[in-house]
């Protein structure tokens, strides 16, 4: 890339001190290797190892930080403050996007459909939480990323063992109404909706989970993803919705089910997904005809016209 000089010198921000430290090294060299075969002048960094005043000097940051500490606002605050153009969601948007809980209260402000949920501690009670919301549940910890910590509950009695679970990972922790269907992801970049995927977990998981989004090699990926171009329009539709709703920008991802019945049902945004081979971001991207590596410098081109 010829004019790659123009991104000045680019710090590439991986690793990091979250429970997806090493999913965030591994999109991390992804990305970094990239933009060097596109001749950008670019270095890693890792916080965990490096004090963050070394970052004056940088031009400009491509964040690949997944989970607490860089995807939910307080790089970007970080970067805010030292005047480094930064890739992806700003301070605020990051924040609400890394809350389970403060999306979903968003998007039912917004009318998008989100599936039904309860914040859960140890003390809760399992059958009025049943009764709410049904069997199964799916139990999160609320300010985790990549499945970290989830379980999917089938009897009421198995509820508290999931619950303290997911509090090993998170303070605080929501019980969520299962939806029975099929599951799809939604990448945006730069405002549009890139084509839909639909994930088929292999079936001894009970749902597409840490082990099966970065471990195994026999989770199907539905490019295209079956729906029709009707269906897939109005779930593109529906996501960018919702990732503006929450203040995402510039590039994500957006998790979806669709129930039996064929309604849509957001799950969660993700405003710094993963960069690895396994990766949903890049088979999207790749769906329309774009390398890796150009998908690199599209992010990265976010930064010269920084809005956050």
């Amino acid at each position: 890339m010829s004019n790659a000089s123009k991104f000045g010198k680019v710090v590439v921000l991986l690793g990091g001190k979250s429970a997806e430290r090493q999913v965030s090294l591994d999109s991390g060299k992804a990305v970094l290797e990239a933009l060097i075969r596109s001749g950008v002048n670019a270095e890693g960094f890792d916080p965990q190892e490096r004090s963050i005043a070394e970052l004056i000097g940088y031009d400009r940051a491509f964040i690949v930080l997944h989970g607490r500490g860089g995807e939910d606002g307080q790089i970007q605050g970080a970067l805010e403050w030292l005047k480094i153009p930064y890739t992806g969601t700003g301070v605020q948007g990051s924040a609400i996007g890394m809350d389970k809980v403060k999306t979903k209260q968003i998007w039912q402000g917004s009318e998008l459909p989100t599936a039904p949920y309860r914040i859960v501690t140890a003390e809760t009670d399992a059958d009025e939480v049943v009764q709410a919301l049904g069997l199964p549940l799916i139990i999160k910890p609320v300010h985790e990323g990549s499945s970290v910590g989830m379980s999917k509950v089938e009897k009421a009695e198995d509820l508290k063992a999931a619950i303290e679970k997911a509090t090993e990972h998170d303070a605080i922790v929501m019980a969520e109404k299962w939806i029975t269907g099929l599951e799809y992801t939604i990448s945006i970049l730069n405002g549009q909706a890139l084509p839909v995927i639909r994930l088929q977990p292999p079936k001894d998981v009970a749902f597409y989970d840490y082990e099966a989004k970065y471990n195994r090699d026999d989770v199907e990926y539905g490019i295209p993803c079956g729906l029709s171009e009707a269906e897939e329009k109005r779930l593109q539709e529906l996501c960018l919705r919702a990732f503006q709703a929450v203040g995402a920008s510039g590039w994500g991802r957006i998790d979806a089910m669709q129930d039996e019945q064929g309604n849509f049902w957001l799950l969660e945004v993700n405003t710094v997904p993963g960069m690895t081979s396994h990766s949903l971001v890049p088979k999207a991207a790749k769906a329309v005809g774009t390398s890796f590596d150009d998908l690199c410098v599209a992010i990265l081109e976010q930064t010269l016209s920084d809005t956050h």
